[in-house]
Order: C-alpha cells, then sequence, then structure tokens
C-alpha cells in the first residue's frame, strides 16, 4: 500500500513538474510577442470599423492565422473568422472569442494612434472609435494563437478561434453578432465543449482578473411603450385623455419594480427610460407619446417577472387614466445573461490564479452591462473574465468610461491577457491540476 501512495505521490510531482514547466513556457513566449501584440492593438485601434463592416480587421486576423497553418473560415456572421487549431493529441474542443468591432465615438484621447476614421451609421457619417477596448481582445487572441501554434505538439484537443463581428449590435434591418454566428454553426464542425473569453475594463487595475459565477452580466432586452390618449387644446384639459400625465404616471410606477419587487440582496436589475416623445406645441395636448427604454436583469427568473410587471404597470396605469398602453418588451434585442458555468468557473479558477497571482485575481460583484458572448455561454459552457486595463495606482473613479471619446487603457495589461488565455486553454486539455 505505501509503494502504491509512493508511486502515486511520485507521479502527482512528476505532473506538477511538468504543468509548471508548461506555464513556465507561455510565459516566456507571451513576453516575447508583447510589443507584437501591442502593436496589433494599436493598429486597430487607429482604424477602427463598425459591427458587420470589419473587413480590414478580419482580413489581418485570417492572414495571421493562416501563417499560423491553421484551417481558417473567413465571411462567417458577415465579416467573422474561425481559425481551427488541431493539436496533436485527442481531446476536448475548446473555443476562444474575441469581439472585433467598433463604436460611432470620437476618439478625444491624445495619442499617436488615436482614431480619425468615419462611417456610415444609421444613413449618417459619424466618427469611429474602439470605445470599448474590443482592438485589444482582438490582439490578445491573435496573439494566443501564435502561442499555441507554436505548441500544436503539446495540445491535447482542438481550439477554435472565433473572432466575432457586431458585438455592439449590427446595424438596423441586419443580423449579426454572437447570436448570427451561433446560427450559422460557429459552434459546430468540431463540436465546442466550452468557451472562454475575456473583456478590458477601464477602471481595473493592470495586472488583476476579475470573475464572477454565475451571472457576471446583465441580460439586457430593449423596450418601446406607447400610450395611446385623446387629443385636446391645451386650454381645455378635461376634454382630453392625457397621454403625456400618464406617461409620466408610467415612468414614475416603474421605478418601484428595483425597489420594491426585486430582493436586492440577491441580485441587481435596471430599469431606464431613456427617451420619452410626445406633441409638438405647448398649447396642445398630444394624442400618444412613445417611450423607449432598457431592462437588465441577472437571472433568466428576474427577466421574465420584469417582462410581466412592466406589461401589467404600464397597461394598468394607462386603463386607470382612460388611455391604453402598448408594450413591446423585447422591442429589438435581447441578449441573455452572461452567464459563467459555476463548474467550469471553480475548475478554471485555479488556472487564472497562476496566471495573474492569487492575491490579484477578484472575485468581482455583478455587473448591469451586457455582452452577446452570453449567446456562446447559453449554447455550451462558458467562462467570461475582465481584464484589468487600468494604469497601477490610478483612481478608478477618473478612468476614461467604456462606450465614451475618453476611454482608454494602458498596453501593459496585454499581456497578462494573452497568459490568461493560453493557460485556459492548456490547463483545461490537461485537466486543471
Amino acid at each position: 500500500m505505501k509503494y502504491i501512495l509512493s508511486l502515486l505521490l511520485c507521479a502527482s510531482v512528476i505532473a506538477q513538474a511538468q504543468n509548471d514547466k508548461q506555464r513556465q513556457a507561455v510565459k516566456a513566449k507571451a513576453d516575447a510577442i508583447e510589443s507584437k501584440v501591442i502593436a496589433w492593438r494599436r493598429d486597430f485601434h487607429q482604424h477602427p470599423e463598425l459591427g458587420n463592416r470589419e473587413t480590414r480587421t478580419a482580413a489581418i486576423i485570417a492572414k495571421h492565422l493562416e501563417s499560423l497553418g491553421m484551417e481558417v473560415k473567413t465571411g462567417v456572421a458577415k465579416t467573422g473568422v474561425i481559425g481551427i487549431l488541431r493539436g496533436t493529441q485527442p481531446g476536448p474542443v475548446i473555443a476562444l472569442r474575441a469581439d472585433m468591432d467598433g463604436l460611432p465615438v470620437l476618439e478625444k484621447n491624445d495619442l499617436p494612434f488615436a482614431s480619425k476614421e468615419t462611417s456610415t451609421f444609421n444613413g449618417a457619417t459619424v466618427p469611429v472609435m474602439h470605445a470599448c477596448g474590443h482592438d485589444t481582445h482582438v490582439a490578445i487572441q491573435m496573439g494566443v494563437a501564435e502561442i499555441l501554434a507554436s505548441m500544436k505538439n503539446e495540445l491535447k484537443g482542438t481550439v477554435k478561434f472565433i473572432f466575432q463581428p457586431a458585438e455592439e449590435g449590427p446595424p438596423v434591418g441586419e443580423e449579426g453578432g454572437a447570436a448570427l454566428m451561433v446560427k450559422e454553426g460557429a459552434l459546430e464542425n468540431p463540436k465546442v465543449d466550452v468557451i472562454f473569453g475575456l473583456h478590458i475594463s477601464s477602471a481595473t487595475e493592470v495586472g488583476k482578473i476579475e470573475y464572477r459565477p454565475e451571472g457576471a452580466m446583465a441580460g439586457a432586452m430593449d423596450m418601446k411603450i406607447t400610450v395611446k390618449g385623446k387629443p385636446s387644446h391645451g386650454a381645455y384639459p378635461w376634454l382630453a385623455v392625457d397621454p403625456i400625465v400618464t406617461a409620466s404616471q408610467i415612468v414614475v410606477s416603474l421605478q418601484t419594480l428595483v425597489s420594491r419587487n426585486l430582493n436586492i440582496v440577491e441580485n441587481g436589475a435596471v430599469v431606464t427610460i431613456g427617451s420619452i416623445h410626445g406633441g409638438n406645441r405647448s398649447n396642445i395636448i398630444s394624442e400618444q407619446v412613445e417611450m423607449l427604454g432598457t431592462v437588465r436583469t441577472l437571472s433568466k427568473e428576474d427577466e421574465a417577472y420584469f417582462i410581466k410587471r412592466i406589461n401589467e404597470i404600464a397597461t394598468h396605469t394607462a386603463e386607470a387614466a382612460g388611455a391604453t398602453a402598448i408594450v413591446e418588451l423585447p422591442q429589438t434585442i435581447r441578449y441573455p445573461v452572461t452567464y459563467n458555468d459555476p463548474k467550469l468557473t471553480a475548475r478554471m479558477l485555479p488556472s487564472l490564479e497562476q496566471s495573474a497571482g492569487k492575491q490579484n485575481v477578484i472575485l468581482a460583484k455583478a455587473k448591469t452591462g451586457s455582452e452577446d458572448f452570453s449567446f456562446f455561454a447559453n449554447t455550451v459552457p462558458g467562462l467570461f473574465i475582465f481584464l484589468g486595463g487600468m494604469p497601477k495606482g490610478q483612481y478608478p473613479a477618473k478612468a476614461g468610461p467604456h462606450h465614451t471619446p475618453s476611454f482608454i487603457v494602458d498596453d501593459s495589461g496585454l499581456k497578462l491577457g494573452v497568459n490568461t488565455m493560453s493557460n485556459l486553454v492548456l490547463d483545461y486539455m490537461r485537466g486543471t491540476k
């Protein structure tokens, strides 16, 4: 018995030594290509492209993957690129995802590689900027592809590199993003077992990684509520059914969903009315009001409940005023909750800690922003993490927020992303010891 235990202990020590050696090799390779990754990122930042229009970006990615000897598919979900790296040994199929699109935002950062690009968005000429860090995601994943391709003989399985267009949403009237990639079979042939993704964070310090099991980012739906009343001269409101007053009551009542209907110690949620339009003169009571808003929840149960309650609140408040309310929820957009499979998260936590140092891996609070990575992670088990991009010592509240002209990240954080994503693949393949 002692002999068997000794053999098992010896085998464990040897395996651990091999794992450590492989991690050191990944780190050395990440160090060696850091400048290349930063150069890619700066090039993409200087030349951003809007969703479903990422032709230049996709061409650079495809050329790089082909140079690494991968099977490459282009034109997936409009402009998406998929690279397939088959290891020399059998094992699982692991997908990595990076989103490619920029936003219609005018950059105000004083950078030598600041964007000066413009494009067409909803029929208008707009400035374009990588104001959410997708340029860093692409550059990091290109670096991971280079490292893992150089370790092909050590891979126990297959890696599928998914470069996704239109994460911020496709142009009006078009399909796009992760939903279309799933629809077009991005997780098939070969069938993906698990998927990993990351997002840079401008308010998280470089060198740190945030994660959260289960609901990590909110599900999001857009909403339109049309309130129909009865018009009249503004001097005779008693002859009208005023949709503006009714709409105001609906807006106020909707705020009780979070404050009075939600168990806030378990989950958060957001109900925001971002646009109200009704009437065109000061002395005319209009016939109808249109309201646009967003609803964000952190579980499928809360999403279903909020849909039910918003319909009840809007329609019954309108009925009480003698008006009618038509609720479209979701109207055009629905992103599921970005759900991190708890078993997969627990299994990969040691890999995150090995990559960044245990003290730098932080259990984060849920975020009310949304991510269409959720479509992938609703199809196969997924893990989505957040990578620090804020300069060390900076106060988070002063960091340039995502989706704004002042959004900015520190390039020194990219290397940890390359190292971490490479290790997630290798550690999953060998059982995460």
